[in-house]
């Protein structure tokens, strides 16, 4: 994981359309930059919808919701699609920003360990510089936290 007041790592991924985004294009405004597991599934889809229902609350705030999985390009079209998310979903199969942020991580699920995406958020504020990280969030929170947090500023 990364620490509060670095710089965070720049980098350009596929949005679901194919286009390429990058973190340093957004310079000036505050980016929510989380990192989930895999489209489609129950937690993801329940964080997913939180951020998408507070959207027009992080906009207000100058904010920029960047959702980043290992998931394909397609496969983040399908479940923006179907869930009706207006945010950024970047795709990641290679997985370089997945590590670059330290979110790639041996997981133990009923005893079965695996390499996978820790759920986890940064705040990067507009000058690039990381101002919060939320390590293994909950789904369910974890938009009304970041979103009290920044309201709270």
């Amino acid at each position: 994981m990364l620490n509060p007041g670095i710089q965070a790592p720049d980098f350009t991924l596929p949005d679901k359309d194919g286009n390429p985004v990058t973190l340093s294009d957004f310079r000036g405004k505050k980016v929510i930059l989380y990192f989930y597991p895999k489209d489609n599934t129950p937690g993801c889809t329940r964080q997913a919808c939180a951020f998408a229902a507070s959207y027009a609350a992080f906009q207000a705030l100058g904010a920029v919701v960047i959702g980043v999985s290992k998931d394909s390009a397609a496969s983040h079209q399908r479940f923006a699609q179907k869930y009706d998310l207006p945010f950024l979903l970047l795709s990641d199969p290679e997985l370089e920003v997945l590590q670059a942020y330290g979110v790639w991580q041996e997981k133990k699920l009923y005893g079965k360990v695996s390499m996978g995406v820790v759920r986890t958020t940064y705040l990067i504020n507009e000058d690039g510089v990381i101002e919060k990280v939320m390590p293994k969030v909950k789904p369910d929170t974890n938009a009304a936290d970041i979103l009290a947090y920044l309201q709270a500023q």
